[in-house]
């Protein structure tokens, strides 16, 4: 009997143990953070820097508000406030990402997390030295303030933060626990703790929380603002009494003792302020201009300093989307072989000085990326039936898009092209490619700018020699704002970034609940169950090897689709700096962080 009892007690402690989680310093989507509980810093910042100096950031743009998280002001709140960029200067979140893990979380208020195995919950155990700038305690009853004040009040994806959350409640003293519902995955405890500003109950009031406002708010950031000009300048001091300074996530960032924002109409401007020293770092985007705009004094002198940094970044996509809520895209012989006749050579030697490289993957130059890479028996054993839908050359590995000699018209690319649109019911009549019916195959590309529609008109000039009717309408941006939005339009060229860790924002993008959703980032209007099953895969999986096979396979999956017309990426940053700005020597796998670059006067 006594061997009984002892056996009970065992298997009880051995119960409560399992479910009791341990505190951690760090959470990551998959596997384990890379750095101890005993870390120091993130090993891309210099840690010893002396904070001090001044920086000035430009922008193109305005700004009439102070408040990022409503939605009368999602294109006009004042930069930093809220700013992956700059830093979060004045509002923080429970958790810090690094920038050297795919997605891992370290903490910033939150000194440490628990958790289970399922992540039906996560607590968050707030730092008791967490403080606002007017000196009140950050308290469990700020974070579920802000979390239903967004939900009321905030825009989306804030206001949407808590559809997956059963219930929050506070235990103890500095501790919030929140647990989820059946509408959660396992990305939802990653997003709460490090998607979501946690504001100051005491300073704030809700009923006039979504009203536009220039007032100085309280944050528990590191910066409080020093002035403004709405419109065209906002700066930031550094709070001295900033309470997070010394806790390793926030060790080697936040600088400068002011950092200033100037706003301009035009990107030329912004250049010209960069050139005269009024901006000391301009981020390139344009090849032509990274190679030909630096011929100016002070680059001359060295007093301007141009950097290339390598990033280990996917690719993203970029490129004309096939919107398959019109008819004429619903099959996918067509697609593909309108996204055949695209010169990709010929653009790039002539209008681009073939500066860029052809994107052929939404994951390339990673390890999620299915290019050249077969699917093994994991993979294989994940896609199931769906291995089917997927092309025999992109589910072995061999796919790669054709490489055409640059003359605009490579007649073997045009053939294949023709042959894929005759599987998809078209053929060349008296030089007009055309139906069953005799109708024409003619279609409207909407683009947004000058450059957009140089694009298209090169691409129409291929498609017109098989003889395709192609209408270009360039259109202004509250027009493209309103037709994006809702969805009218045959083709548009549209950019999905990709991160190390894709996850709900691939619903969004292709899931069947977005198809119809106005506003949503569902362009090519896909409603697919199996495109649903794949997504599900990558926001279940557990390990690291399983996250990489999903993505892989969704991968191949939309590769197969031809979804997109498929342009170009960089794979490198382009950076000019004043010499007066410092960085660390080190390059994290998202490239250079601006929140940890320095005055180098002030050392």
């Amino acid at each position: 009997m006594r061997v009984l009892r002892v056996a009970i007690f065992l298997a009880a402690a051995i119960a409560c143990g399992a479910a009791r989680a341990e505190p951690l310093h760090g959470i990551a989507m998959h596997g384990g953070p890379a750095l101890r509980a005993d870390y120091k810093a993130f090993p891309y910042v210099n840690p010893s820097v002396k904070k001090g100096g001044h920086i000035t950031y430009g922008v193109v743009g305005t700004f009439d508000n102070l408040n990022p998280f409503i939605l009368k002001s999602m294109r006009t709140t004042a930069r930093g406030m809220w700013d992956p960029d700059f830093g979060n200067l004045v509002y923080e979140t429970l958790m810090l990402r690094s920038r050297d893990e795919a997605f891992t979380l370290y903490g910033l208020l939150a000194q440490s997390v628990e958790w289970d195995d399922k992540r039906s919950f996560i607590q968050f155990n707030l730092n008791p030295a967490a403080k606002w700038s007017d000196g009140q305690p950050v308290t469990p009853d700020d974070v579920i303030f802000s979390f239903n004040l967004l939900r009321d009040k905030g825009r989306v994806p804030f206001a949407n933060r808590l559809n997956a959350v059963a219930s929050m409640e506070k235990v103890g003293e500095h501790s919030v626990r929140f647990t989820f519902n059946d509408k959660a995955d396992r990305e939802t405890p990653m997003i709460i703790a490090s998607s979501t500003p946690i504001l100051p109950k005491h300073a704030i009031n809700p009923d006039k929380f979504d009203q536009t406002s220039l007032a100085a708010p309280v944050g528990s950031g590191p910066y409080r603002i020093k002035s403004l000009n709405p419109g065209e300048s906002i700066s930031f001091a550094r709070n001295p009494d900033y309470w997070g300074k010394d806790i390793p996530a926030k060790v080697g960032f936040d600088n400068y003792d002011e950092i200033t924002v100037h706003y301009f109409l035009q990107e030329t401007t912004a250049f010209e302020a960069f050139k005269k020293g009024d901006v000391d770092i301009y981020a390139d985007g344009s090849p032509g201009h990274w190679a030909s705009a630096y011929d100016f004094p002070a680059a001359r002198s060295g007093e301007v300093v141009k950097e290339v940094f390598k990033p280990k970044l996917p690719s993203g996509m970029f490129g004309f989307v096939f919107n398959t809520r019109r008819p004429l895209f619903a099959n996918a012989k067509v697609r593909a072989g309108l996204s055949l006749a695209f010169d990709f050579e010929w653009v790039n030697r002539n209008l681009w000085s073939d500066a860029y490289i052809r994107t052929e993957s939404y994951w390339q130059n990673s390890e999620l990326s299915s290019l050249g890479v077969p699917a093994d028996a994991r993979e294989l054993q994940l896609l199931g039936p769906l291995s089917k839908r997927i092309d025999p050359e992109v589910l072995n590995g061999t796919y790669r898009l054709p490489v055409g000699d640059g003359s605009g018209r490579d007649r073997p690319i045009l053939r294949q092209a023709v042959d894929l649109l005759k599987q998809g019911g078209y053929t060349i009549k008296d030089g007009r490619m055309v139906d069953s019916a005799g109708h024409q195959l003619a279609f409207e590309i909407m683009t947004q700018n000058i450059d957009q529609e140089r694009i298209a008109i090169a691409y129409r000039r291929s498609l017109n020699l098989l003889g395709i009717s192609v209408a270009i309408r360039t259109v202004d941006d509250s027009q493209y704002q309103r037709r994006t939005i809702g969805f009218d339009y045959d083709m548009v060229i549209k950019s999905f970034t990709s991160s190390l860790s894709p996850g709900i924002e691939q619903v969004g993008r292709w899931g069947s609940i977005a198809r119809d959703r106005q506003g949503s980032e569902n362009y090519a209007g896909l409603a697919d169950p199996d495109a649903d099953t794949l997504i599900a895969h990558i926001l279940s999986a557990r390990g690291a090897e399983d996250f990489r096979d999903a993505v892989r396979s969704f991968d191949r999956f939309l590769i197969s689709g031809h979804y997109f017309v498929p342009l170009y990426h960089i794979d490198e940053q382009w950076v000019a700096r004043h010499k007066r700005i410092g960085h660390p020597d080190a390059l994290p796998l998202y490239g250079y962080q601006l929140p940890a670059w320095w005055d180098a006067s002030a050392q």
